[in-house]
């Protein structure tokens, strides 16, 4: 594969080749890829989705890591890092200061969706008439 990003690569047994196609990705993309999360079981019968790109103002449940089990809001979405900041989640510097902890999406599980969004709406509209449909 070459190091500049290419829509013709379809994929690859090798980590390092899907590791390089994601970090080369455009932002578009990698957003799609790397920031959808499993939605619960809850939200998936009502919305009939199984996961979603998650969004500022969403509530997640952390399921990996040294904070699983603990849920709260997302505060901050970097899309560039793949990265997910949530509410009440800090690491305790070795000074007493407090910042924020990354997440990766995949170990985060969505417990209520933010509906203000009007694209995220029809998103979820669009899903509803094609299973009523």
């Amino acid at each position: 594969m070459k190091s500049v990003f290419s829509n013709l690569w379809k994929r690859s047994v090798q980590p390092r080749k899907q590791r390089k196609y994601l970090y080369n990705a455009s932002l578009h993309l990698k957003r799609k890829i790397v920031l959808s999360s499993p939605l619960s079981k809850e939200l998936r019968k009502k919305h009939n989705k199984r996961t979603m790109v998650v969004r500022k103002d969403d509530t997640v449940k952390i399921m990996r890591g040294q904070f699983k089990g603990k849920s709260g809001k997302v505060t901050k979405v970097n899309s560039k890092d793949g990265k997910v900041y949530v509410e009440g989640i800090e690491l305790i510097k070795k000074d007493g200061t407090k910042t924020m902890y990354p997440l990766r999406a995949s170990n985060l599980m969505i417990t209520s969706l933010f509906l203000d969004d009007k694209k995220r709406k029809k998103i979820l509209e669009r899903k509803q008439e094609k299973k009523n449909g």
